[in-house]
């Protein structure tokens, strides 16, 4: 017994060695099995990484990112290219008036348009643009703010004024373009219609609008901000919808830089934020060679890519439809269009094919209902360039 207790005393460490090596071994295994997993883990974030940065790569030309809807080909290839209305699903175009009044763009196209329109129609880049789903659009605007006042924890609650409302109904016009194409080009696969077809409509469209948003009448179109009640008074006292306008201090011509000056501080400080001034390209021009007594321009070159430069620390938007410097002209504006101009658009533009009018050119004649008006009269000033 003596011995059989030596022989287990001295098996003892003799199995602790071997337990340690298996352990060591299986910590091995398992440093290598994680070892492994981490290896795996790092390839799949390197193959995410790659296809992120494929995903963001600009696509080639003639290429797209992502293949085009079923309703978006659908479209193109049979109503676009060849005039058969016949696969065209009603239910997938919202506001379709059938082949005789053409049909409802898809969203894709209508919003290839509608980026497009926004980058080179000077008024719409900054003014607040509304979609209806009517042909008319109502919008309730307070006067004077709504009534308010001071009490106690305890004391009651006195009833305030009621605060006066006044309702603007934008002016509303069809607004139209209609572009050709031979039946050569649309037969041609390679021939992008839909992106040639949404950027001929958008720039015909912004033509158009541009033009009424600054001067338009009213009458079957957007009523310009040009186009309202222009008077000398001031905030507290002007009529609803009319405009202040500031005085250049000579007749068509400027007294002195004060003036701009001037016109930047007749608007009230809470709607200097966001504030952009409007003129053309020939009144920009002038304003360019502007100095300051010591020899600085009053224009400041942008410093930075995609940042616009300024005047008076606040951005300029070019648009060609203001009119030019002469004698009680209204060639400036200085404002916050977010808060002083309203466009209400209908969502969905339409197409009719026209393929009879002018052979061989096939027509798409595109419309869609648009109105504006000034909004918030306070927000929006204007230079006239007189004596008083």
């Amino acid at each position: 017994m003596e011995h059989s207790s030596k022989l287990e005393t001295k098996a003892d460490p003799l199995e602790a060695s071997f337990d340690a090596v298996l352990m060591a071994e299986e910590t091995e295994n398992h440093g290598k099995a994680i070892a492994a997993l981490r290896g795996d883990v790092d390839g799949l974030k390197g193959q995410i990484d790659g296809l992120g940065k494929l995903a963001a790569r600009p696509a080639l030309d003639g290429a797209k990112a992502m293949p085009p809807s079923l309703a978006v080909q659908d479209f193109v290839s049979k109503y676009l290219r060849s005039g058969d209305h016949s696969g065209v699903e009603l239910k997938s175009f919202s506001g379709a008036s059938g082949p005789e009044g053409g049909f409802a763009v898809p969203e894709e196209i209508d919003a290839l348009i509608g980026a497009t329109l926004k980058d080179i129609s000077p008024i719409r880049s900054i003014a607040t643009v509304v979609q209806t789903g009517s042909a008319g659009y109502r919008k309730l605007v307070t006067t004077g703010g709504t009534p308010s006042g001071w009490v106690s924890e305890t004391a009651g609650r006195p009833e305030t004024d009621t605060p006066d409302f006044n309702e603007i109904a934008p002016p509303t016009g069809e607004l139209y373009a209609n572009p050709a194409a031979s039946q050569a080009m649309l037969d041609d696969a390679a021939f992008d219609v839909e992106s040639w077809l949404a950027d001929e409509i958008a720039r015909e469209f912004a033509q158009a609008e541009g033009a009424a948003f600054v001067g338009g009448s009213g009458v079957n179109r957007p009523r310009g901000f040009l186009n309202a009640v222009v008077t000398d008074e001031t905030d507290d006292v002007r009529a609803f919808g009319s405009l202040q306008y500031v005085p250049s201090g000579a007749a068509g011509s400027f007294a002195s830089e004060d003036a701009l000056v001037d016109l930047v501080h007749t608007l009230r400080p809470a709607y200097r934020q966001g504030a952009a001034f409007v003129m053309n390209s020939s009144t920009l021009a002038r304003i360019r060679k502007f100095k300051t007594a010591d020899g600085a321009f009053l224009w400041q070159p942008s410093l930075a890519n995609g940042q616009p430069a300024t005047l008076l620390g606040y951005p300029v938007v070019e648009a060609e439809d203001m009119p030019d410097i002469a004698a009680d002209s209204l060639s400036i504006a200085f404002g916050n269009f977010r808060a002083g101009y309203l466009i209400a658009e209908r969502t969905a533009t339409h197409i009719l094919r026209d393929p009879f009018t002018k052979k061989p050119f096939v027509h798409f004649y595109a419309t869609k209902r648009v109105g504006g008006q000034v909004m918030n009269s306070e927000a929006i000033k204007l230079m006239q360039f007189s004596t008083i």
